[in-house]
């Protein structure tokens, strides 16, 4: 299968450099031919040469800025499957809420282009079924919405210790405005402590502000300030820093808590990597992982450090728990079973 992938800058930083690197490996792994369409390539003159069976974009701004909609179309009718990354379909937070965006909903240009079947055949994002934020799309829009959680990478991610990675507590991801009150909460304090160690983007003012103005090179495609900024970490040392870590932390955004319909990669990653998680209490971990038995789920504040305190003094307790971590994620949760996943959609379209 040829595969088509839109990611506009290579050079992110953030999370959605793993997410594709978790697909590219996968797809490449099962033997797919795998291209990145990024902001610099002409659309149309992709498509036509590249000519992909599958297509994934997403209905975002930036992404559709860099679309060729009625080559997307042509080659929906020559047969290519397009996969429509979505955000939410409704908020539920308040309407002046920086938390999160409002929601399709909102957005009648895109309800009007989902309705027209001239951009996407499938949409579909990391949230559960029945996150209340999801309520209506199907009936709006006449499309099924897809579930695909994310995942673990297993061709870049290796069970590895290394010294200087050594600490009682690790944190791995960016300082968002969506997790402050839990970092002030639960991860500062730990450094009265504990050898705390966090990775990751920006923790500082400057950092913050060197970061806006990457993300703004990368929108307008403005090749120095797209590519500045270059990653703290390689994809591998996070599989390092997991592995040697006695506990690795795992924190969620607010909206993530109160809805419970969506988890981050690290839920996944830790465990695969060696790496004992204790993580914040989002409802849908519950239906990938056994609580207490494959990962540590912290139900509140106390709980969080009690729970920290006992596992670190009691390393015995780590051990069964780690290695039916890694089993789990092996067994239902690497971007290998996301592939599998997405294939098994595409052959059913394609029925």
């Amino acid at each position: 299968m040829r595969v088509l992938y839109q990611i506009p800058s290579l050079e992110s930083i953030y999370a959605i450099r793993t997410i594709y690197h978790g697909y590219k490996n996968a797809f490449e792994n099962l033997g797919h031919i795998f291209q990145p369409l990024v902001a610099s390539n002409n659309c149309k003159k992709t498509l036509d040469k590249f000519n992909p069976d599958l297509l994934f974009t997403s209905i975002m701004p930036y992404y559709l800025k860099y679309l060729d909609l009625k080559s997307i179309k042509k080659h929906k009718e020559n047969g290519m499957i397009v996969f429509v990354a979505m955000p939410f379909w409704k908020s539920l937070l308040k309407k002046n809420s920086i938390i999160e965006g409002r929601g399709l909903f909102y957005n009648k240009n895109y309800i009007k282009l989902i309705i027209s079947k001239g951009f996407g055949d499938i949409y579909y994002n990391v949230y559960e079924p029945d996150d209340p934020r999801m309520e209506g799309f199907e009936k709006i829009t006449g499309y099924k919405h897809y579930t695909i959680p994310l995942a673990a990478d297993k061709v870049v991610l290796k069970e590895k210790f290394d010294e200087k990675f050594k600490a009682d507590v690790s944190f791995i991801g960016t300082y968002s405005p969506q997790k402050r009150d839990s970092f002030r909460k639960y991860v500062f304090p730990l450094k009265k402590k504990y050898n705390l160690k966090i990775y990751g983007q920006d923790w500082g003012i400057l950092d913050r502000t060197l970061g806006w103005i990457q993300r703004g090179g990368q929108y307008f495609n403005i090749p120095y300030l797209r590519t500045f900024k270059k990653p703290q970490l390689k994809l591998e040392d996070e599989a390092k820093i997991y592995k040697s870590s006695i506990i690795s932390i795992n924190i969620h955004e607010e909206s993530q808590l109160r809805f419970g319909g969506d988890c981050n990669e690290r839920t996944f990653k830790i465990p695969f990597c060696g790496g004992f998680e204790i993580i914040d209490n989002v409802a849908c971990i519950k239906k990938y992982f056994k609580d207490g038995e494959e990962v540590v789920i912290a139900k509140d504040e106390k709980d969080w450090y009690e729970k920290i305190k006992y596992y670190i003094e009691n390393p015995e307790k780590r051990e069964k728990i780690i290695k039916a971590g890694r089993e789990r994620v092996l067994k239902e949760h690497t971007y290998h079973h996301r592939v599998k996943q997405i294939i098994d959609i595409y052959d059913k379209i394609k029925r």
